[in-house]
């Protein structure tokens, strides 16, 4: 996994859970993931597969990944969010601010700072739906101005995207 993270510049407020923006004219939002929500992240993450498969990264999130049972237990947690679009849930992620282990060997290269940091995992949107992963992470980087997020390194659309929005690579990291 490749370790990228974004510039600190300041630190935002954790407790909001809704932000609203515009893009193109659209306004979306996001909010904590619900368990009806389920369904529709499940979908969201099987295109995300058959996205990542058709654009040369086909082992990131092989198979069935991530379960059913990971994102119930992302809602328990109150870690897991959605972005809607008009009322419809057109992303997701998971954001959530401490420490995560598997950010504490870094390979060739070096964390930007030791500060507390937020951390960003499993984007993914809905095909067809343009500018929401970019949406959900400046929704991050509002809450926390300190984020640390990874990537494949055959996801060569989120290494562009980290790039578009000032994401600085890091080093590589082993799950």
């Amino acid at each position: 996994m490749i370790k990228i993270e974004k510039p600190k510049t300041r630190r935002g407020d954790p407790e909001g859970t809704v932000l609203s923006g515009q893009k193109k004219g659209i306004i979306m939002e996001i909010r904590r993931s619900r368990k009806n929500d389920i369904d529709e992240i499940m979908k969201i993450f099987e295109n995300a597969r058959k996205f990542m498969k058709d654009n040369g990264n086909p082992n990131q999130w092989r198979d069935s990944y991530p379960e059913k049972s990971l994102i119930e237990s992302d809602i328990e947690n109150n870690v897991g969010f959605v972005c809607l679009d008009e009322g419809e849930i057109v992303g997701t992620f998971i954001y959530f601010e401490g420490k995560e282990p598997t950010y504490a060997e870094i390979y060739d290269g070096q964390w930007l700072n030791d500060e507390p940091y937020g951390v960003v995992h499993r984007v993914a949107s809905k095909t067809g739906k343009g500018g929401v992963a970019s949406f959900c992470l400046n929704w991050c980087f509002e809450k926390c101005r300190n984020l640390k997020i990874d990537t494949h390194r055959d996801n060569i659309p989120m290494h562009n995207l980290f790039i578009k929005l000032g994401f600085v690579r890091c080093g590589i990291i082993y799950l």
